[in-house]
């Protein structure tokens, strides 16, 4: 019944693979001897063979062996590819005796079931110490351990226990014959489809003939060669007579030179390893030998363990040194070269201490105490070095330190492990004290250890004490690496003290801290931890890696922060600020935790963990969580203590609601905002398990994306780049719901933009706009203003560059809409909120510049880069600069400079300080105010090597061609020149084969001091008062003599001008008539002052007719002009007549003045107003109306400097 059901089930089975899956029908006959086996290993596939008539009759199997030399049709169905499904095991013997085996040849079955992966194996049967040869037939072989091409490799285990992990061949190598012994096997892998040729090896059998070697050994050494368990027999003889030594498992050989080993296999390598192992022996100063060294060629090609047992007398240092250094070796760490030395000392009474070390490493030498055992493993293919070490003895002695403890510092030195032989003293004040356990250091003092490596021994802690009694007490905590005790493992604590009434804080480093159980250590060494002094006694708060979440910590008033380092390593400390915190509550501590951005997780620990939290306690945890992130809360794993009174409560606060939580109730999930944790402990039973807390806060994103679209159709030629600049990793950027690391939006384009979780202060947004200028005649000016950007953008706009684009026989002129421009450079640096970067597009930058200076245009014959930096473009958008295009300059630059009086003005080369471009050349004509001449000088210049031409440096004043200054970059310029009017100045680079060229000019505008037209105007003035004294002198003379033939020249208001007997022969504008030597200032605006009280003080005489004062003309009151005859007789000449005697008018006399062309009386000032006052009607410059001939002589000119 069973067997029915069997064969019913496959029947099922192979009907439901018939239907559902692939199959393949096919007809073989296995070769004699061979053994075949069909196998699959999946469920749903089966092999099976069809018999009976009609092919009725179905056997299916999951293996099927076939029979030899039978015809057999088999059906494979798999609902998998069948060439994958299958795999095909052909297996034959090669039977040998001790000359000859059967088959002579190997042969594989070339087209049987080659749709399938086939594996052929031939296992040998032989005598012993019979080899067998497999002579390949073809290619050679290759040991491998890839994969092989062609489909097909080889695999050889020398005996029947490797089985399949033997060694690998591929085709295609040198190796043409296989040595091999009784058990070996040889398997041929070969996959679906692949060719395999019909013979494949010749075999032959004979005699073995083992390996022989001669190797000598020294009265130090011995070598002990052994068998490896599992691997064929195989004797190892050593012949030193007539008659060999033979073992077929172990050989140790000592003191023998030239001995000649045989062995009875033909690769002994594989089958045994070598133990060789050497003495050395030491006194108290000499070891002998001296070199750990060993023979590379001995055993060359086995496995090979050296061990070196060096034996020292009581208290003697032994000293190894390695030539490439040691590396000390931790947990399951390996060696890159594969080559470990293990060190083992065991100490007089009786101690073993071990380490293993790799090479080349830091520790130059190896110090120890006690007998020592070094071993090291080499290799098959491994090549040891001639001196692993050298070997040094001494006798033990001490080590000897100063240390002077820092204020208010304590050092407490500790023994770590029980070690009598050494012991510790210090010297204070020539009093000595020693022990072996602990010392205590407070005062400067001699410390001397009584073992060289006192850092195997003893540990140092290192304490200090900071009282912060004032509530404004701060201070910092850093420890700073010190030479005392580096190779100690250290422990620095600092004793914390407040009042009473008050908690101590601790703010931790910007990385934050993270917090891990008591017990462990950081991976960097450096392990903090805080703890708070209870009633109860000390409780860890909590211990610290650096890096994590925690911020701040206050606790009660008293507590220690401690920071553990092992020896010999760097310190990497964190800064920690101690501060007076808020006055004392009920809790024990207070966390402070910043959770990161993005998908985390953090761990958090009660205090104590995983020790009981203190009874009676609370503590709290208060967490910032990052604006659009949800939190979650999970309690990982808690023990609940036995409460004596009342209870553990856990409370989840936000603001001032609070809710009370489950320790294994449902936990907090998708929570937003800041929140605090409080956990409070009941008074426990001691001798039961007390309250323990591990809880997991989980942070998620919960923002949505800030979406905009920007539209560029609408600003011609504008453009638009959005960077990172940023380092959270959180923030995305998308263009078209794809996301970049950058944004650019083309000019004339719209985008779809989405941002999702980033800062503004993250991302940076600058544009630009083309200006190009294809044609001069074409060419319109623009201003440089910044247009109105969608207003969906979150950031703000950083900076806003024109590009500027100029045909080849165009110029840029760039002027400032304020008036002028300043370029920014040290000593003259801009301060405004606005700064332009001006640049050569593509090119290095000509300067940075700001508004309000002494530029007044600049022009350029270059394609300009122009970039404006606004601190809020919302409220300044230009215009920044006019831009305008005129017809090409010689020059690549040109500045129009006017310097200012009031402060001098700084002007530099192009990309400055940097050098100039290679045969560019720049200019400033610089206009100078009148009566100021410039001081020039040159603050900075850097001169090159030219390669090509010379740099130039030239001055010359405007208008002429004659240059004040030239020099070259082989001639030393003067630092100072004076130029008394405006003027030009060039500078020109050459091609640089070293240095760069470069320079910064300084004007200062200094008043003109004229002292020759001064001179000549002191003696002008005394010359011409000599003159005026002469002719008073004769006036006078004459006057007396002529009195009474005087007569009256008088004005009239009204009537026609006459005289009574003189008729003048010139009209009034030909004759000097009404020409004045002088005229009192009194009598000329006297009739003004009659109201006043001044009028009265005038004397009677004043009372007369004022023949000498200006009447302003009215002329006729008919309307017509009067008519004047006069004879064409000679007047009177070189006779002087007044108008009227001084002794008849009421002025006396007055001496004339020396006065300015402009000031004289016979001049007039068209500007004035006809009127009494003479006010003046323009401000415009002077312009004399000559109004006598008098002083015809001509004047100098005005020289304006």
């Amino acid at each position: 019944m069973r067997l029915s059901g069997t064969c019913a089930l496959l029947g099922l089975l192979v009907l439901t693979l018939q239907d559902s899956a692939e199959s393949l029908q096919t007809v073989v006959r296995p070769d004699k001897g061979s053994t075949v086996t069909v196998s699959t290993e999946l469920p749903l596939c089966a092999v099976c063979k069809i018999s009976g008539v009609n092919d009725t009759k179905k056997s299916c199997h999951s293996s099927l062996p076939l029979v030899p030399d039978e015809e057999v049709k088999l059906l494979f169905n798999c609902s998998q590819p069948v060439d994958q499904a299958f795999t095909v095991l052909i297996s034959r013997t090669i039977e040998c005796t001790n000359d000859a085996c059967s088959p002579t040849t190997v042969e594989a079955q070339t087209s049987f079931l080659t749709d399938f992966s086939r594996t052929f194996t031939w296992e040998l049967k032989a005598p012993k110490k019979i080899v067998v040869a497999l002579d390949i037939l073809g290619e050679g072989l290759v040991e491998t351990s890839q994969q092989c091409p062609g489909g097909m490799h080889y695999s050889v285990a020398y005996s029947e226990a490797e089985g399949g992990g033997g060694t690998r061949y591929c085709k295609g190598g040198s190796l043409t014959r296989l040595d091999l012994a009784d058990q070996a096997v040889v398997t041929l892998q070969v996959q679906p489809k692949a060719e395999v040729s019909s013979v494949l090896f010749q075999t032959s059998a004979g005699p073995l003939k083992g390996r022989t070697m001669v190797v000598s050994v020294d009265s130090s050494t011995t070598v002990a060669i052994s068998r490896v368990p599992g691997e064929p027999e195989c004797e190892v003889c050593s012949v030193d007579g007539s008659t060999p030594n033979c073992s077929p498992t172990e050989k140790t050989l000592t003191s023998s030179e030239n001995l000649s080993l045989e062995f009875g296999c033909p690769k002994p390598e594989n089958v045994y390893t070598v133990k060789i192992k050497k003495t050395i022996e030491c006194t108290d100063s000499l070891c002998t030998p001296a070199a750990a060294g060993v023979d590379p060629e001995l055993f060359k090609g086995f496995q090979r363990s050296l061990t070196w047992d060096i034996v020292v007398p009581e208290r003697t240092v032994l000293s190894l040194v390695f030539p490439s250094g040691l590396k000390l070796m931790s947990g399951v760490e390996k060696c890159q070269d594969d080559q470990q030395y293990t060190v083992t000392t065991t100490k007089s009474e009786g101690i073993v201490k071990t380490n293993s070390y790799c090479k080349s490493g830091a520790l130059p030498q190896l110090d120890l105490l006690g007998v020592t055992t070094v071993t090291t493993e080499v290799p098959k293919d491994g090549e040891p070095e001639a001196t692993a070490f050298t070997v040094k003895a001494a006798p033990r002695g001490s080590k000897r330190m100063e240390v002077t403890p820092d204020p208010n510092t304590h050092i407490v030195i500790t023994s770590t492990t029980p070690e009598p032989d050494c012991s510790v003293c210090k010297t204070v004040d020539s009093k000595r004290q020693c022990s072996t356990r602990q010392l205590r250091l407070s005062d400067p003092s001699s410390v001397e250890f009584g073992c060289p490596k006192p850092q195997d021994v003893f540990s140092v802690e290192i304490n200090r004490e900071l009282d912060c009694s004032d509530p404004s007490c701060s201070t910092d905590i850093v420890q700073a690496e010190s030479p005392l005790f580096s190779d100690f493992n250290r422990t620095f604590t600092w004793d914390l003290k407040v009042d009473s009434s008050r908690a101590f804080q601790l703010d931790l480093p910007e990385m934050g801290m993270q917090q891990i159980p008591n017990e462990e250590t950081c991976p960097n060494g450096h392990t903090y931890s805080v703890i708070v002094y209870l009633r109860t006694g000390p409780a860890t708060v909590a211990t610290f890696c650096k890096g994590g979440t925690v911020t701040s910590i206050m606790a009660r008033y008293k507590g220690r922060l401690s920071l553990k380092v092992p020896g010999n390593t760097a310190m990497d400390p964190v800064a920690f600020k101690f501060k007076v915190g808020p006055e004392v509550t009920s809790t024990l501590a207070i966390v402070k935790v910043t959770l990161p951005r993005g998908q985390t997780e953090t761990e958090f620990i009660t205090a104590n963990y995983p020790s009981d939290f203190p009874d009676d306690e609370q503590m709290q945890w208060d967490f910032t969580v990052p604006g659009m992130h949800n939190y979650s809360m999970h309690f990982v794993d808690h023990t609940a203590p036995e409460c004596l009174s009342k209870e553990v409560e856990v409370y989840h606060k936000e603001g001032k609601k609070a809710t009370k939580l489950s320790l294994t109730g449902r936990q907090l999930q998708h929570q937003q905002g800041n929140f605090n944790v409080v956990l409070k402990n009941c008074k426990t039973n001691t001798t039961l398990p007390g309250l323990t807390l591990k809880y997991k806060v989980s942070v998620m994103r919960s923002g949505h994306p800030v979406v905009c679209t920007v539209d560029l159709t609408k600003h011609k030629g504008v453009s638009l780049l959005i960077e990172k600049v940023g380092s959270d990793p959180y923030c995305e950027m998308s263009v078209e719901s794809v996301e970049e690391k950058t944004i650019e939006v083309a000019a004339g384009t719209k985008a779809s933009l989405s941002f999702l979780d980033c800062p503004n202060e993250d991302l940076r947004l600058t544009a630009s706009k083309v200006i190009s200028c294809q044609n001069m005649t074409s060419c319109t000016p623009s201003l440089l203003t910044v247009p109105k950007l969608d207003a969906c953008l979150p950031m703000p706009l950083h900076n806003f560059t024109w590009h500027l684009s100029i045909p080849q026989d165009g110029t840029l002129d760039l002027t400032s809409p304020t008036g002028s421009l300043q370029q920014s450079l040290p000593g003259q640096e801009c301060n405004q909120s606005i700064s332009l970067h001006v640049a050569e597009r593509g090119g290095p930058p000509v300067g940075q510049f700001c508004f309000h200076g002494a530029i007044q245009k600049i022009q350029a014959h270059t394609n300009l880069s122009v970039t404006a930096t606004v601190s809020d473009f919302s409220k300044s958008r230009g215009p920044f600069l006019n831009v305008s295009f005129s017809e090409e300059i010689p020059e690549t630059f040109i500045y129009s400079v006017t310097p200012r009086a009031s402060s001098p003005a700084l002007m530099a080369t192009p990309n400055w300080p940097e050098g100039m471009a290679s045969f560019s050349t720049v200019s400033w004509i610089v206009t100078l105010p009148s009566q100021y001449q410039a001081a020039l000088q040159f603050v900075n210049i850097s001169q090159p090597k030219c390669k090509d031409r010379h740099t130039s440096i030239k001055v010359k004043m405007l208008g002429q061609e004659e240059e004040i200054l030239s020099r070259r970059e082989d001639e030393k310029a003067e630092d100072r020149l004076d130029v008394p009017q405006s003027f030009y100045l060039n500078m020109s680079n050459c091609i640089p084969e070293e240095g760069q060229f470069g320079a910064v000019a300084k004007i200062s505008l200094q008043k003109k001091s004229n002292l020759l037209a001064i001179a000549l105007g002191i003696a002008g003035a005394v010359l011409l008062l000599l003159i005026i004294l002469a002719v008073v002198c004769i006036v006078t003379k004459r006057r007396n003599k002529s009195r009474k033939d005087k007569q009256v020249s008088i004005y009239m208001g009204k009537g026609n001008v006459f005289r009574p007997d003189i008729n003048f022969t010139k009209t009034r504008s030909d004759n000097e008539s009404h020409v004045y030597d002088s005229i009192d200032e009194t009598m000329v605006y006297g009739h003004l002052l009659r109201e006043s009280s001044y009028s009265d003080s005038i004397q009677d005489r004043f009372n007369g007719t004022q023949v000498d004062s200006y009447q302003t003309f009215t002329g006729r009151t008919d309307g017509q002009l009067p008519v004047i005859v006069e004879p064409d007789g000679k007047p009177e000449t070189d006779h002087y007549n007044a108008f009227l005697d001084p002794s008849q008018s009421f002025h006396p006399a007055r001496p004339r003045t020396p006065i300015d062309r402009q000031d004289s009386i016979g001049f007039e000032d068209s500007r004035m107003v006809d009127n009494e006052l003479y006010t003046f009607k323009s401000t415009g410059d002077i312009n004399n109306i000559r109004l006598s001939a008098m002083y015809t002589d001509e004047q100098p000119p005005i020289v304006e400097e």
